[in-house]
Parts: C-alpha cells; structure tokens; sequence
C-alpha cells in the first residue's frame, strides 16, 4: 500500500504543472544521444504522448546530424564544418532534405503514433511553414582585420514562421514533427540549425516553454557545476565571459532569443536521462538549466 500511495503522490505533485500548462504549447528540440539510444526514443516518444494527453501541446523540433553524415559517408562525400556548421552545397542539401525529411522525421512520426500519439511530420517547407533565406556567417578575425564571409553553401536563417499550419493540427488533437529544413522566397531548400528553428517556432507559436535536449547535464559554470537557473543577462554573461564553449554557446543564444521573444522559460536539459521531459515539466524542481528574464525572475 505504501508504494501505490507514493505514486499517488507523484501525480499530485505534476498537479499544479498540468492545471498550469493546460492547453498551452510547449515546444521540444529533439537531439542527440536520446534520439539513437532505443530505450530513450521509447522513452521520448512516452513523454510526448502524455504531455498531450494531459492537455499540453507539444511541438517536437528534431535534428539529425549524425544520420546526414553517415549517410553522405555512405555516399563517398565529405562532410565539411565551418563554426560548428556544416556546409551545405546543393548535393548536400539533396542528402540533408532527404534524411532528416524522408527518414528520420518519419521514424520519430511512427515511434509516437507507436505509443498511442497522432502525430504528423512537416518540413518547413509544407505551407510554407519556415520561410528562410540565406544565413551569412563571419568568422572573427585576430587584430585589425576585418571578419571574412564564410559561404556556408544552402544553410538558412529563419525570416517567418506560419504559425497558423501548427496551430491547425494542435486543435485538431495532433501532435507536430518538424524537420528543421526551410523554403526560400524562390523557392529553394535550405537547411537550417534545429535549435535556432525550435526557439523561433517557440516565440511564434507564444509557447510557455522551450526544451532543448542535449548531451550534457545543462549549462555549467567554470568549476564543471550545473546552473540551475539563469535569467538572459546572466547567461549572456557567461557567453561573454568565455565560460561556455562549443555547441552550448548557440543553444544558449536560441533560449535567450526565444525568452526575449514573449516564451515564458527556456530549459537546457541531459535528454540522456530517461523520461526527461516528464522530469523537467512536472516536477517541482526539475533538470537541466532554465534560462527566463529578468523580470520572470523577479
């Protein structure tokens, strides 16, 4: 008896979380280590299905990066990185719409459905959903000299989100997959960083939160110790400061974007713990780092 009553205790304490994001959206960055491990993709796509059975609409936003190169692997094609991002010629781009569009966006689709969901799979390009143009990169440059233009090929930055193909299928029950792929004015194809697109959908879609799901415990301070919480001064701070490194510099960038863009709180959590999502929304003190403003914060 005792052990039926602590798991009556645990739905009481997800509670106050249902009642208050009920019927609000939450959108969810989809990536690494949880999206290879099989026991973690159950575990994701659980979560998900939950989360929209309690009233929740969540919006799942994935990567795919390793599956592009193994494939142009397989294909004889080297993948080549500029800043942390792969350059994108029109070969490429072909590989990179027909991975994360074609296989990888319909896996996860029927991992959910498989646990009793109703999703659908989009690429930006179906309604037009992420318009997109070209994104111009300078590298930074030692002394005087000026930054140089990096031509990272088809690689995008989003201009608009039509936020209303994602608000159709959420009050029609379903739940939104989306691959990070873009649509130019002209028409043409690019491919576009998965958590910069999940915090501009997030903005757009006025989500109470955004998740990004990563490989490590959050974001750290410079001892190696998570930060639970951080408001965007403090995490631009720390951007500033040189504290952060690698691909947590931009997640954190995307988080502050989409919390000075109206999202109530963004999280940077270890998708490497099972049932993290659940962990971080329902729980009175969740995972990861949440990064809110200032006067959130106050």
């Amino acid at each position: 008896m005792k052990e039926l009553i602590e798991k009556a205790n645990v739905l009481i304490e997800a509670l106050p979380w249902m009642r208050q994001f009920f019927q609000r959206t939450i959108v969810i960055k989809y990536g690494g280590h949880a999206m290879v491990d099989e026991r973690l993709k159950d575990s994701f796509a659980q979560d998900i299905v939950l989360l929209k059975y309690a009233g929740i609409n969540p919006v799942v936003v994935h990567g795919g990066g390793p599956q592009i190169g193994q494939t142009l692997e397989r294909l004889g094609k080297k993948s080549d990185f500029r800043e942390g991002m792969r350059v994108t010629d029109r070969e490429t781009m072909d590989v990179v719409e027909m991975v994360l569009v074609g296989k990888v966006n319909k896996e996860i689709v029927a991992l959910i459905n498989k646990h009793g969901g109703q999703a659908v799979g989009l690429s930006g390009k179906d309604g037009r959903l992420i318009q997109a143009s070209k994104l111009e990169l300078y590298s930074n440059q030692e002394g005087d000299k000026p930054p140089e233009l990096i031509d990272l090929g088809m690689v995008g930055k989003v201009d608009t989100i039509q936020a209303e193909v994602i608000q159709t299928l959420e009050a029609s029950r379903f739940i939104p997959v989306i691959a990070p792929v873009g649509v130019g004015a002209q028409g043409e194809t690019y491919n576009i960083n998965a958590d910069l697109v999940a915090g501009k959908l997030a903005s757009a879609l006025n989500a109470t939160k955004l998740i990004l799901l990563t490989d490590v415990l959050g974001v750290l301070d410079s001892e190696g110790n998570l930060i639970s919480s951080l408001d965007t001064t403090q995490a631009a701070e720390l951007i500033k400061e040189g504290i952060l490194t690698g691909g947590m510099i931009p997640k954190v960038r995307y988080a502050i974007e989409a919390v000075n863009g109206g999202v109530d709180k963004a999280h940077i959590i270890d998708g490497r713990v099972e049932h993290a999502v659940l962990l971080e929304i329902f729980m009175d003190r969740g995972i990861g780092t949440e990064i809110v403003s200032m006067e959130h914060r106050a």
